[in-house]
Parts: C-alpha cells; sequence; structure tokens
C-alpha cells in the first residue's frame, strides 16, 4: 500500500486489477492494447486508423521477434525512442513516417497507471508480479516488493524473483524500461541485464541532497526516479546497450547484450552539467568542471551527457578531448558502442589535419581528438581559427592534467627565441566561442 500511495504522489493512476483484467482477454498478453491504440491515435491523430493498429501491431510483434530477451528489449527501446517506422500515402507518393508512441516533451499528454497483482499467463507456470507501471498501454516497470516484517524476505530474494520471472514470462520483460526491488526499506533499482550487484539505490528526491538515512528507501526511488518525467528522461536519455566481449576457457568469444541505465549520481550531475553549458553558450563560456571518483561511470556520463546537448542545442559540435592516445581509444569506444542514443557516429581525429577539416564544417558531429593535435607545427606562432560557432562544446577528459597554458614561456633555440604557450591558449584560439566543460 505504500508503496502504490508514493506512485499516486508521483504521477501515476492507480487501477487495480480488476479494472484491468477485462482489459487483458487473453491473459498471456502483456500490453494494454486498447490504451496504447488510443495513445497512439492522441499523439499521432493525423494517421489513419488502419496505420494506428498497424503500429499497435508491430510494438506487440517486436516484444517476440527472437527466444532473446535483452535484443528484443533493445528493439522495444528503438521502437519508443525513434517511433514505430510506417509507410503513408502523402499528396500521391509513398512517404517514411514515424508513429510516436510516448510523448517525452509533455509528459501529461500519456496514459500512465500503476496496478498490482498484475496476472500473467506464463509459458509453463502462470506468475502474478507485485506492482507493474504502464505508459501508453506499455508495462515500463516492474516492481517486487517483499515483506519488511519477514526476516526471510530479503531484498535478494526479490531480484531471484525477477530473474525466474524473466524466463516465465519473458513478454512482459521485453517492454521493461527498468526493474525495483525492494524488502519495504531497503531499495534499489537495475536494468534487466543487471546482476544483482549492479542494482543500486537511488538516493536523492531533488538531486541537491541526498535523502535521510531514516527515510525508507522506497519512499526516496519512487518520488526521486519513479516520477514520470525522470522515469521517461532516464529512458530516453540515459539508457543505453553495450555488447561486452567474454573470452572462454576454450579460447573462444562470448558476446552479450548489457543494457546499462545511469544511477543517480551520474543523471543529476549531467543534469545540472546541461544547464550550465546551456547558460555557458550565452555567456562566458565556462560550462564548469564535472568531478568525479574512481569507478563512478564517467565515461557513459559523458555519453549522457552528449545525447542530451545534442538534443537541447541546436545541431552543436562537441570536441572530446583527452591526453592519451589510450584514453582517446577507450573513450572513442564507448561512444562508438552508443551510437543510438548519440543518433549519429562518433568520429576520431587521424591527424592535425583531419582535425581542422572536422572542426572546420558548418555544425553537428561528435568528434575525438588528442589535445596535443592542437599545437602548434614548425614556422607557424599562432593557431589559427577553425570556426567562429557558439555551439560548439569542447569536453575535456581528465581536464586537471593537460588543460592549462593561457601563459605565454619564452622558448630559446639555436635559431632564436620564440613565444609559447600552453595547448588550453591554441584550443581557445582555434574555437574561439566554443564553450568548455571539464
Amino acid at each position: 500500500n505504500l508503496t502504490l500511495d508514493l506512485l499516486a504522489e508521483a504521477g501515476f493512476t492507480y487501477l487495480g486489477p480488476e479494472v484491468l483484467e477485462p482489459e487483458r482477454p487473453d491473459l498471456a498478453q502483456v500490453v494494454l492494447r486498447e490504451r496504447l491504440v488510443a495513445a497512439l491515435e492522441r499523439l499521432n491523430p493525423d494517421l489513419s486508423d488502419e496505420v494506428v493498429q498497424f503500429a499497435a501491431s508491430e510494438i506487440i510483434r517486436t516484444a517476440a521477434l527472437t527466444d532473446n530477451v535483452i535484443e528484443n528489449n533493445r528493439a522495444i527501446h528503438r521502437l519508443l525512442t525513434e517511433g514505430v517506422q510506417v509507410e503513408i500515402l502523402e499528396d500521391g507518393h509513398m512517404r517514411g513516417r514515424a508513429v510516436m508512441v510516448i510523448d517525452w516533451e509533455t509528459i501529461s499528454n500519456n496514459d500512465l497507471i500503476s496496478t498490482n497483482q498484475f496476472y500473467i499467463k506464463g509459458l509453463n507456470r502462470d506468475k502474478i508480479p507485485d506492482v507493474v507501471l504502464c505508459v501508453n498501454g506499455l508495462p515500463i516497470v516492474v516492481i517486487e516488493l517483499k515483506d519488511a516484517k519477514n526476516e526471510d524476505a530479503t531484498v535478494h530474494k526479490a531480484f531471484t524473483q525477477l530473474t525466474n520471472y524473466q524466463k516465465a514470462i519473458p513478454d512482459l520483460f521485453a517492454y521493461n524500461g527498468l526493474l525495483v526491488i525492494s524488502d519495504g526499506l531497503d531499495a534499489r533499482t537495475g536494468t534487466i541485464s543487471s546482476g544483482f550487484d549492479r542494482f543500486l539505490a537511488w538516493k536523492s528526491i531533488d538531486g541537491k541532497r541526498d535523502a535521510s538515512r531514516t527515510t525508507p528507501q522506497i519512499e526516496t526511488l519512487v518520488l526521486g526516479m519513479l516520477r514520470p518525467e525522470v522515469l521517461l528522461d532516464l529512458i530516453r536519455n540515459f539508457t543505453v546497450f553495450e555488447v561486452e566481449k567474454k573470452t572462454l576457457d576454450d579460447g573462444s568469444l562470448e558476446m552479450n547484450t548489457v543494457k546499462k541505465m545511469a544511477a543517480y549520481h551520474q543523471y543529476f550531475a549531467v543534469q545540472k552539467a546541461i544547464d550550465s553549458t546551456i547558460t555557458a553558450t550565452t555567456g562566458d563560456k565556462r560550462a564548469g568542471v564535472v568531478w568525479h571518483t574512481q569507478g563512478s561511470g564517467k565515461s557513459l556520463s559523458m555519453v549522457f551527457f552528449t545525447g542530451k546537448i545534442i538534443q537541447k542545442l541546436n545541431n552543436p559540435t562537441i570536441v572530446v578531448l583527452t591526453d592519451r592516445n589510450d584514453l582517446d581509444q577507450q573513450l572513442f569506444d564507448t561512444f562508438a558502442a552508443s551510437k543510438e542514443l548519440l543518433r549519429q557516429d562518433p568520429v576520431q581525429a587521424e591527424s592535425r589535419d583531419h582535425l581542422r577539416e572536422l572542426l572546420a564544417t558548418n555544425g553537428g558531429g561528435v568528434f575525438f581528438t588528442t589535445i596535443q593535435k592542437f599545437s602548434l607545427v614548425e614556422g607557424e606562432t599562432e593557431y589559427k581559427a577553425l570556426s567562429d560557432r557558439s555551439n560548439i562544446i569542447v569536453m575535456a577528459d581528465e581536464a586537471h592534467r593537460s588543460q592549462y597554458g593561457f601563459s605565454a614561456k619564452l622558448s630559446t633555440k639555436d635559431e632564436g627565441a620564440t613565444m609559447r604557450y600552453g595547448f588550453a591558449k591554441y584550443v581557445r584560439d582555434a574555437l574561439p566561442n566554443a564553450s568548455f566543460l571539464g
């Protein structure tokens, strides 16, 4: 009851199983189809009923596309974030169109409901997840609760139960954005591929301060993370799928898709960095510094920041600066694996001339370079400007190490003395109106 009350406070309308089961004539079907169709009609008012019905069927078909739940989940995630691709007749010509499934901007346009005891006819055994959150008829969140008064009902047992559910009712998890496990006090969240050690607490409601230790974690998690605007933001802008490679004992290679979502510190840090960067682009160009501890997921925080700032600014160019080739490659690989979120392929500058060529373009792009490529070559006394656009964001990794050098130093050689500056000045000479985030 506490969880359902908190979800109502967060913005979900509670509907009991007695209301929703009649909407599911086939209890093996996890989608509330009538609600899905109504939402598609509301969000795409110019489309015919035939196209809307096709889009709804396509979403349901995709959930069982393969035998691999996480690959189906990835395909559904793409439909949610990019829309369902259809062809419609317009002015006598067939044109491609994306059918919007969720309104990411105006949250109130979506059908947001919570329910409990969501009975599902399974492959071999029937299952009844404790709490399910549906957005436009799609089961986006599954919450497994254990009784705080029962010593044996631990949060780990809630995790085990969800793992068993994935095998018995895989279709439910094809639509899943995130999972929540709780024993009434302890509460953690993860994705369908997370091991128990990757289920983490959500420790703040507003991102300004951590919640009191006396506040039940389920309360902080629901009011902080499951508020519809935060939940949908996490699904759209803070979720990536990565393929992890593992060498087995026999020398063969095993490939597994892993779904990752921002932890609370990543989410709030990126939000603040976005706000600061937008302000900097029309101000003093200093977007600020994000401090990290080891193991806090810095690389993915940079990916999440890039994906979101691309949407917020008008076709910006993102320049990712590192100071070592190995770091450049590692970070580039992380970004390249996240191109669905970035909605483009990042590009690595191969040389100083290639970097100049990339930055001289009119807009757009995520470019990687080592800072050393901004050094002068023999005979140059200044680094010429490459672009005067103000929607260039320079994101410097390891900013405490190499991003210095505004002051001139006298360099003496046999052929004479010259004034030399550090990389910081040359980067700013090249991109005089760019904003900088460390």
